[in-house]
């Protein structure tokens, strides 16, 4: 049973990881740092969307309209922390 709950920690840290990318490399896409004519960070962007858009696709049709601000990755960051928190303090203790 540990096993199983490091393989899922580690698996909620990988996929925090891969937001705070998929964030970061939508702004450089957004302000043009970066161009997505080229082949590897279309590659990188579309993989990052493939991953990240079917947790966040729920969150952003919850939230209202804020203009062109978009803070669904935080909160799906702040869900993740909290089962992380959850799986540390409550399940991880008590397995033996």
């Amino acid at each position: 049973m540990r096993a199983v709950l490091d393989v899922v920690m580690l698996a909620l840290q990988l996929y925090v990881w891969l937001l705070i990318a998929s964030a970061i490399l939508s702004w450089l896409i957004a302000f043009n740092v970066v161009n997505t004519r080229n082949s590897f960070i279309a590659a990188i962007w579309d993989f990052l969307y493939r991953v990240t858009e079917p947790a966040l696709r729920p969150i952003r049709n919850m939230l209202p309209n804020l203009g062109g601000i978009d803070i669904s990755p935080v909160i799906l960051l702040l869900i993740i922390f909290f089962i992380q928190q959850i799986i540390v303090r409550y399940i991880y203790p008590n397995v033996f």
